[in-house]
């Protein structure tokens, strides 16, 4: 970390305390100032005190929703980037959170280092850069994209979007439950 520069604060709100734990040690070590809550309530407690510049949520908790925490999130300190952590991944949701204001939307299992990317887009560090451009997409990482990109330009609706790429709906559930290719 350069002299001069702020740390990075980051709260990490998720139910499952050994994984809450282990993203907090990571995020100390790379040089940020982590604080940590179990469930929205919490969140919203520390937010009181401390205001974070980074969000990773869980989607999941009791009592309260990682949905309604990034939107109140939102409300309270409009300049917070948030990244918002599954384990029921989905494409509604996902499009839910990003229009709510969320930078990314990760399903679970996640690295710290794929959780530091997602904020600002940047390679992971095992990602080699073949041109400037970046490298070339597999065609099977082409297709899974236009399959995203059809299915926002149709708001989530599954049988809109199947019916403009000539695909039975079925078909395109079974396509959009894959995890997407690597690259």
């Amino acid at each position: 970390m350069d002299a001069g520069v702020e740390p990075i604060v980051w709260l990490v709100v998720d139910d499952d305390g050994p994984f809450r734990a282990a993203l907090s040690a990571a995020l100390t070590r790379r040089g940020h100032r982590v604080t940590t809550a179990s469930s929205m309530a919490d969140a919203l407690a520390v937010c009181e005190t401390v205001t974070p510049t980074r969000a990773v949520i869980d989607l999941k908790m009791p009592n309260g929703s990682g949905m309604e925490l990034l939107r109140e999130l939102k409300r309270r300190i409009p300049d917070i980037a948030v990244v918002v952590l599954t384990g029921f991944g989905s494409i509604p949701s996902a499009i839910e959170a990003v229009k709510s204001g969320a930078v990314n939307y990760l399903t679970k299992p996640a690295e710290p280092a794929e959780i530091e990317a997602a904020f600002t887009d940047a390679p992971l560090p095992d990602e080699e850069q073949e041109d400037p451009e970046g490298p070339i997409a597999s065609l099977d990482r082409a297709a899974w994209e236009h399959l995203q990109r059809v299915l926002a330009e149709c708001n989530g609706n599954i049988s809109e979007a199947a019916r403009r790429m000539g695909m039975h709906r079925r078909t395109l559930q079974r396509k959009l439950q894959k995890l997407p290719p690597r690259r």
